[in-house]
């Protein structure tokens, strides 16, 4: 190699690396630390026949999560929804886009109710081009894009203007979204369309019953204990910024006793949820808003909120005294998330036996044949 060319290579390599060091420490960073991604959208037929199974799937919405998170324990989990019905009804699709924040899109589930549907084809054309392309898929390669299509009723192909489903699905193949076709019901029409559906969105046709079938509902013996520990985990949160979002967050440490009142299976679905979440994210409550998950996370600073964006109880106390709290929320979270940990293997374990013991020789409820199907699609 000559002299000359070795000067320019060196020149080269000191202006490169100059160049790096100039780079925002965080654009550096990001790209290191960039999880995988699975997002799911589920696509829900909300009109009068689908009553059963929409109650189902409100249940169960915390244990299909969860079986997300066992098959992907360090991705990014983001979830969304479209309910429809038909033109003439209160709404034909009502869009709820993909979120990590899944206590928001569990309080959306709840608030839906299945009415409306007077005819037998329903928006289904819609309600598939809204989810494909209309919801905020993320970009990238590492990312898994799963849409479940539940419904009875088949489209209405007489709709002018809707873009109907086989154009939609070649969108889906381009951007590698996978679409699944549950069927609630045995409707002969309806079966041959959501047969069609699944082979175009290279995703699985899975019949139901019309009620979705027989939950899977397990009760174990650490239920009790884990949602009193998540109650007190709760407690560490320190809600900020605006007020509106403080509000939010505060009413997210009171779902899980709202939810253990009418349903303590579910509530220790969703403290699970959050325990194995809370590895990668210190998470008490989903999404933004919470200080102490926010700073441990490395999302925010305590001294880059400023003070009219920090709770009553945090704004009257020094920054000395701030941080101190800060610390001691911080470190009774994790000591408990710890002692949580613990008793969500054993409930697992519990779990997964008892799934053994009872397990049917056909998949055939709702939520069983979603979590199977999700961990074949989600599996890396």
């Amino acid at each position: 190699m000559s002299s000359r060319i070795t000067d320019r290579f060196k020149s080269n390599g000191r202006t490169f690396a100059l160049a790096l060091l100039a780079l925002p420490i965080t654009s550096t960073l990001s790209q290191a630390v960039a999880r995988p991604t699975v997002e799911v959208a589920f696509v829900l037929d909300t009109t009068g026949s689908m009553g059963g199974l929409l109650e189902g799937a409100k249940r169960k919405i915390w244990s299909i999560a969860t079986s997300v998170v066992d098959t992907n324990p360090d991705a990014d989990i983001r979830i969304g929804l479209v309910a429809y019905r038909d033109i003439g009804d209160e709404y034909v699709t009502k869009t709820f886009d993909l979120t990590t924040d899944i206590q928001d899109i569990y309080a959306n589930l709840l608030e839906l109710k299945a009415r409306g549907g007077g005819d037998w084809p329903e928006s289904v054309n819609e309600a598939l081009d809204v989810a494909v392309n209309k919801l905020q898929w993320t970009k990238g390669n590492d990312v898994r894009r799963i849409v479940f299509l539940v419904g009875d009723a088949p489209p209405h192909m007489d709709y002018a203007q809707d873009t109907k489903y086989p154009k939609t699905l070649v969108v889906a193949k381009q951007r590698d979204i996978v679409v699944n076709a549950v069927l609630a019901g045995s409707a002969r029409d309806t079966e041959r369309v959501w047969q069609d559906i699944a082979q175009r969105g290279d995703g699985r046709f899975i019949p139901i019953p019309q009620d979705g079938g027989e939950l899977v509902v397990i009760e174990t013996p650490y239920d009790d204990d884990i949602i009193i520990l998540q109650k007190e985990i709760n407690g560490t949160v320190i809600p900020y910024g605006p007020q509106t979002q403080q509000k939010r967050v505060e009413e997210k440490t009171r779902q899980l006793s709202q939810v253990a009142a009418a349903a303590p299976a579910s509530a220790s679905d969703m403290a699970s949820y959050l325990n194995k979440r809370s590895k990668i994210s210190s998470e008490a409550v989903t999404g933004d808003g919470d200080l102490v998950s926010a700073v441990a996370s490395g999302r925010a600073t305590l001294g880059s909120v400023k003070d009219d964006e920090l709770p009553d109880e945090l704004r009257k106390l020094s920054p000395e005294q701030r941080k101190a709290e800060l610390d001691r929320r911080t470190q009774a979270r994790k000591a408990l998330n710890e002692k949580l940990a613990a008793l969500v293997q054993k409930r697992d374990a519990f779990v997964t036996e008892a799934k053994r013991k009872t397990a049917p020789a056909k998949t055939s409820s709702f939520d069983r044949a979603v979590e199977d199907t999700l961990k074949a699609q989600t599996k890396r």
